[in-house]
């Protein structure tokens, strides 16, 4: 394993010479990611007892998304000299010389300030918060404290991505209720296996940067014992929603169907067979898309027959 790659730092600026566009401080917010906490968010704010005002839900959704991409931003950055040695982010803006460090730096701080304030005024205090405990979560507590240091990186800073649920939900009624709760814990307990599952076929890169994936440090052998644990700790919180009443049948068969199957991929991977680290890692998008897909269409066929 070679040496751990320090952090982009100010005296690594003067060797670029930035050609940056608006499509290199698009790919910045990590479009894909932010995908899927707007879809995330706006379900969360969907199945939220209540309702905002649609141009007022508008906002708030779009907010939550900057305030996820501004993270992300910040994150390259301080990601860069790790990012410029693996085979998957080398063509990142930074690495690749089209956007200097201080000016993602920059880019990304005003962003989350600005994300945060107006979400406090277009919503209000409690989903403001979560938002700003979101990037503060992302960026210091995942980035750059446990990602080159644990092994568990991805299981604590896995709490990062399962907050958009719970925003869209405060945003629409200024709490935190056991139903956000369980929202925030689908995504909390489905990130080690998807995550997981990717880093055992790119093992490589992650040894390449020593960054201590599981993988890297514990073998595959317990990195599939754990994608089998915390995939059944998932599937019944991913039930959750029907057996506590906010979420019906419809829900409840989908959410059932697609934990059976992830249930099946799991155990072949825990097994060691071949290519099903990489199925897995394929369905778990499919898996997390579709619950939250069935709750949001359940909620809206709910609202019509109403």
């Amino acid at each position: 394993m070679t040496d751990t790659v320090t952090p982009t730092n100010a005296a690594n600026e003067a060797a670029y010479r930035p050609t940056a566009d608006a499509g290199d401080f698009i790919a910045l917010l990590k479009p894909r990611v932010m995908s899927l906490v707007i879809f995330t968010a706006f379900v969360g704010m969907l199945a939220a007892p209540g309702g905002l005002h649609p141009v007022l839900a508008i906002a708030a959704i779009t907010l939550i998304a900057i305030g996820a991409g501004a993270s992300g931003a910040l994150n390259m950055w301080y990601d860069a000299d790790i990012d410029a040695h693996m085979a998957r982010t080398a063509n990142r803006p930074i690495p690749a010389g089209k956007v200097a460090p201080g000016d993602a730096l920059g880019f990304g701080l005003v962003l989350s300030i600005a994300s945060i304030v107006l979400l406090g005024l277009v919503a209000n205090v409690t989903a403001a918060a979560l938002l700003a405990l979101t990037i503060f979560f992302y960026v210091v507590v995942y980035t750059m404290w446990l990602k080159r240091r644990t092994p568990q990186n991805i299981v604590i800073g896995g709490a990062a991505g399962a907050f958009p649920p719970m925003i869209g939900w405060a945003a629409v009624t200024d709490s935190v209720t056991i139903e956000s709760i369980v929202l925030f814990g689908i995504i909390f307990l489905w990130t080690p296996p998807h995550f997981w599952a990717l880093s055992l076929f790119i093992k490589k890169d992650y040894e390449n940067v020593g960054v201590p994936m599981l993988p890297v440090v514990a073998g595959a052998r317990e990195t599939r014992k754990q994608i089998w644990l915390y995939t059944l700790l998932m599937v019944p919180c991913g039930i959750a929603p029907y057996f506590l009443g906010f979420a019906g049948p419809f829900y409840g068969a989908v959410a059932g169907v697609l934990g059976t199957i992830f249930l099946v991929l799991a155990f072949y991977v825990w097994r060691g067979e071949e290519k099903a680290d990489k199925k897995l890692f394929l369905f778990s998008i499919f898996y997390l898309f579709g619950v939250f897909a069935a709750l949001a269409g359940e909620t809206i066929a709910k609202g019509w027959l109403v």
